[in-house]
């Protein structure tokens, strides 16, 4: 599929959606990229990928199916 078929299908879908929330987001990205600008990450932000990477090091982690379970059980009890 070439750049100009993307971008056609991106337009069509986007066309769709109505959550403004998610458009903003999409919006945010577009306006990154065609800046040229590299997306800037908080200080929260980068100790909480620093934490997480500590955890993964760490082995401190659960599957995937295991976590949809988890969820599954919590919002079972709700």
């Amino acid at each position: 599929m070439s750049s100009r078929e993307i971008k056609q299908k991106i337009i069509d879908q986007l066309s769709h959606i109505d959550d403004v929330t998610f458009l903003k987001a999409i919006k945010t990205l577009v306006d990154s990229k065609a800046k040229g600008d590299t997306y800037k990450l908080s200080d929260y932000q980068k100790a909480r990928i620093q934490s997480g990477r500590e955890q993964i090091r760490k082995g401190q982690t659960i599957s995937h199916v295991r976590l949809h379970k988890e969820i599954d059980q919590w919002l079972g009890s709700k």
